[in-house]
């Protein structure tokens, strides 16, 4: 294929006057707002005609209209020169040094919410960089990260947060709780739940999304039944349902403990709070703005809260720590 046939014969020059006849009703009028004599506009608009194989004005009238064809090159025009625009201020604001995407692996276990009202005051400042989110689950987050597939990864285990040109800074403690609907056999269980108590019943089990890492297994007992299921979220309502029953956020369940939608249950041996961290990639120069920004945020102590569903982020995050 030569390159002259790969080439569209669509310009922004040729969209843009085909838009000013249909607009004006006139090849006259469009030439004149164009700068151009009528013939130039005539000539063009009819080179296209043949490159298309197609009209896009029936010139039987007085003024010019639109054919079916022509209708729909101009409902394309406004889109495609509406994103002509876009990709040149964006580039512009680029070339300044902000990331054209900065990805952004979040565990299945980081509040939702926090999570979203962040991306809101990241986009609230119009940079030009693109935000993509990486749901992530166990190991999976952490891999997502040294594979190149993320830039920042949030609500990684502490013990995973080691390896070459990886930094990491504490996000904070996370309690889990072991608890089980109402209906289940184990709701009426006097005294502490120990491995032989819990070791016939079904655990409800969060799937490690890794790819190539081995996967992560939490709570289980050899041979013990299980149901796998891949988020948080799901975890949570196949536990409230009697599907099972295993260790959840003490934060996202506050609400399902209080309405009787769950119920905690002693457990021997005792979990440990999860100590989980954030990390990002380090690259040779100087961190981007958008890493810049995200980074800040982390920083601060109300961010880290409700990220781990201590409390509501605000709008806007204050200046503390």
């Amino acid at each position: 294929m030569s390159p002259q046939s790969r080439t569209s014969p669509l310009t922004p020059e040729l969209l843009e006057m085909v838009r000013l006849i249909a607009q004006t009703g006139s090849f006259a009028a469009a030439a004149r707002a164009l700068g151009k004599v009528p013939s130039a506009v005539t000539y063009s608009v009819r080179q296209l005609e043949e490159q298309l194989d197609v009209l896009l004005f029936d010139r039987r009238s007085r003024q010019a209209q639109l054919t079916e064809a022509g209708a729909a090159l101009v409902k394309e025009s406004e889109r495609l020169l509406s994103e002509l625009a876009s990709v040149a201020q964006r580039i512009k604001r680029v070339a300044t040094g902000w990331e054209a995407e900065f990805n952004i692996a979040v565990d299945s276990i980081v509040t939702e919410r926090a999570i979203l009202d962040l991306v809101g005051d990241f986009l609230a400042q119009k940079s030009p960089t693109r935000i993509r989110l990486l749901r992530e689950t166990l190991s999976g987050t952490w891999e997502a990260l040294v594979s190149g597939r993320a830039d920042l990864a949030i609500g990684v285990a502490d013990q995973q947060v080691t390896a070459a040109g990886i930094q990491s800074a504490p996000l904070g403690e996370l309690p889990f709780l072991f608890v089980v609907a109402p209906g289940h056999p184990l709701a009426s269980a006097t005294g502490p739940i120990t491995d032989d108590l819990l070791r016939p019943h079904r655990m409800v089990a969060l799937a490690d999304s890794a790819r190539q890492m081995t996967p992560m297994t939490v709570g289980l007992l050899p041979g013990q039944d299980v149901l796998t299921v891949p988020s948080m979220a799901l975890k949570i309502d196949a536990q409230m349902r009697g599907l099972g029953c295993g260790y959840l956020p003490e934060p996202l369940i506050r609400d399902a403990l209080a309405g009787g939608q769950l119920v905690e249950k002693e457990r021997i041996p005792v979990r440990r709070p999860a100590m989980l961290s954030y990390a990002w990639r380090v690259t040779a120069g100087q961190a981007g703005p958008a890493q810049r920004w995200w980074l800040e945020r982390l920083g601060l102590t109300r961010t880290r809260q409700a990220l781990l569903g201590e409390l509501v982020l605000p709008g806007k995050a204050g200046k503390g720590g």
